[in-house]
């Protein structure tokens, strides 16, 4: 049985999405019933030089969209500079699962060997061909900062549970 980079990327990347837009949700519940200011939670951070939650956030994002249009060919969906609230939050992941579903699956599936080039925020570069871009770079970090936007609101008291993480079967 073969998987297609596509299953690896826009079928990954749309569901983790999503959990990641309900655990918003369970965060804004939570910081009503406590009468928590929501940036609170937005600005929490698991140590001192790490991303807080909403960079997490962002950064699952940018993955998911960066890696999608690298192996489609396209130019990435960007954002705006402003500081984002969980509304704003949730409206970038919907944009960002909107833009990764749109991307055509045939040239998505046919990135394999297609040599990529990852750019980083410090302009330093990267090249990698689509299938090691995915599977060796950028699912994990995605699944890195998804995984941390959690434990920070697990840490926060948030009631979550791994079900929360992991979202509906599918």
């Amino acid at each position: 049985m073969t998987i297609s980079l596509h299953e690896a990327s826009v079928g990954v990347f749309v569901p983790y999405l999503g959990n990641l837009s309900v655990l918003l949700d369970k965060a804004a519940a939570h910081a009503e019933a406590r009468n928590i200011d929501p940036a609170v939670l937005l600005n929490m951070r698991l140590a001192p030089t790490m991303y807080n939650l909403k960079q997490q956030v962002g950064e699952a994002n940018r993955h998911a969209i960066v890696a999608g249009a690298l192996l489609a060919g396209r130019a990435p969906h960007t954002f705006s500079d402003t500081e984002p609230d969980i509304p704003e939050l949730k409206a970038r992941i919907s944009a960002a699962i909107d833009f990764v579903q749109a991307l055509p699956r045939g040239e998505i599936d046919a990135a394999a060997d297609k040599e990529v080039v990852f750019t980083f925020k410090n302009g330093s570069q990267r090249k990698f061909t689509g299938k090691s871009l995915l599977l060796t770079f950028s699912v994990p970090q995605f699944f890195f900062h998804v995984t941390t936007a959690y434990d920070i609101l697990r840490h926060a008291g948030v009631d979550l549970a791994k079900k929360d993480f992991l979202g509906p079967p599918r």
